[in-house]
């Protein structure tokens, strides 16, 4: 049916209106869920939170590194080394634990943060590669607060040295956790060495781990 072009235009009108009104009417209250989501709380909150910690590590008194002989390393054969490090301390030694160094093990590297006398870490830091790590172990008879790893040198002509590095810990229960933390950084390399092809597929990490072995008791 025809009709004039003034009463499509008002048709047309009134349908545009209502539908604008319920188009109005469903928009109202998204507002109030976009702005109550637990997502926006929960970042708010943590993220914050990430930009706090610079270091995670164990405070640590770095005792020094003593040369040591000998390839193949069985348990004990730190004590030596550690006792002479240990004698060497205990001259300067004073009646609080003096943690002078932040001891962070990672998967394949060992970072030794040094700290400034007020317990802050510097830009000098010590980088342990742990495939070059031969021995770790945190029991000696000296204190039970000693762990102590043998760490292959290289120097500049291409030769190479064995040293042992000793840190006195807080605890004894600090120190065993260095070493299994140090233990679980082992096998992540050899995995990832062995998957590169630089470790012959023939080889076990059990038999590797002999020369990385953790006295931890």
């Amino acid at each position: 049916m025809w009709q004039p072009a003034t009463e499509r235009l008002q048709h047309f009108q009134t349908m545009l209106k209502s539908k604008l009104n319920v188009l109005t009417l469903k928009k109202e209250p998204l507002p109030a869920v976009i702005f109550h989501e637990p997502e926006a709380i929960e970042l708010c909150t943590t993220a914050p939170l990430m930009k706090t910690r610079a270091h995670s590590g164990c405070k640590v008194t770095y005792l020094g590194k003593v040369s040591t002989t000998g390839m193949q390393f069985l348990s004990g054969c730190t004590e030596k080394p550690v006792i002479e490090l240990w004698k060497k301390h205990t001259l300067t030694r004073e009646d609080i634990f003096p943690a002078n160094a932040l001891l962070e093990i990672r998967p394949f590297q060992v970072w030794l943060h040094h700290l400034d006398h007020k317990g802050e870490a510097t830009v000098h830091m010590d980088t342990f590669q742990v495939a070059r790590i031969a021995y770790c172990t945190a029991d000696h008879n000296v204190s039970p607060n000693i762990f102590a790893w043998v760490y292959r040198e290289i120097n500049d002509d291409l030769s190479y040295q064995m040293d042992c590095h000793a840190v006195e810990c807080e605890s004894k229960l600090e120190a065993k956790k260095l070493a299994h933390a140090m233990m679980e950084a082992f096998r992540k390399t050899f995995h990832s060495m062995k998957s590169d092809g630089r470790i012959h597929r023939n080889s076990s990490s059990e038999e590797v781990s002999q020369e990385l072995e953790s006295d931890d008791g």
